[in-house]
């Protein structure tokens, strides 16, 4: 299937670019233990996307001071060693490469802090397709979705919405998008579930990136 014509492409970094489950899990798992609280495996589904203050309230029903005391432990772990447990997806770099090429105008839009962005960014050469970044903050003043995307769209001027799509693996993404009259594309390879990505409203969904290419460039 072939969408309408897209001119601007807004692109999640975490389980929609690259595979940052791992490093995740790890610096959550490494903060449950300074709390001494026993776990065998971390769901990383849980914790790929959403802020991870949120998560620590929602899962483990920590305070808000809490919540925040834990996100500091687990970035001792994430700044030193989990966030390069990560790699890129399969045929990411070939979607990217032919968006590109095809004059598609590729901005990022991700809940990931600024400092981890830009660690990832450049550890896997990912800087050299998007013209703007937009991350949220390490203090926590920046971090959902919605927001995000409004940042994005208001500093690159993107006003004719009816020609941009937010492309991402969580439900966050796909409400985020539509919050301000974008289209959308989720990924079934991420951490998302079909089943969250069409509760969200999707507008397409894609299994690879292969078919992200498809869906956007009819090849």
């Amino acid at each position: 299937m072939t969408m309408k014509k897209y001119d601007t492409i807004l692109f999640d970094l975490d389980g929609t670019l690259t595979d940052s489950g791992l490093g995740i899990a790890n610096a959550v798992l490494y903060a449950l233990d300074k709390y001494g609280i026993p776990q065998g495996d971390v769901d990383s589904s849980q914790f790929v996307g959403p802020p991870l203050r949120e998560s620590f309230k929602r899962f483990y029903g920590f305070s808000d001071e809490k919540a925040e005391e834990a996100v500091t432990i687990a970035r001792e772990y994430y700044t030193a060693t989990g966030v390069f447990e990560n790699t890129p997806y399969e045929g990411v770099y070939e979607m990217l490469d032919a968006l590109k090429a095809s004059g598609k105008r590729l901005l990022m839009a991700t809940a990931k802090p600024d400092l981890y962005t830009d660690m990832v960014v450049d550890k896997f050469d990912l800087r050299k397709y998007f013209e703007y970044f937009g991350t949220a903050t390490m203090d926590g003043s920046r971090v959902h979705k919605d927001v995000i995307i409004k940042m994005v769209l208001d500093d690159c001027d993107v006003t004719d919405v009816e020609h941009a799509i937010m492309i991402g693996d969580r439900g966050s993404d796909i409400t985020g998008a539509s919050a301000y009259g974008l289209d959308s594309i989720g990924v079934l390879y991420g951490y998302g579930t079909r089943e969250e990505l069409e509760k969200a409203g999707a507008t397409y969904l894609a299994e690879t990136t292969a078919d992200v290419v498809k869906l956007l460039l009819g090849e």
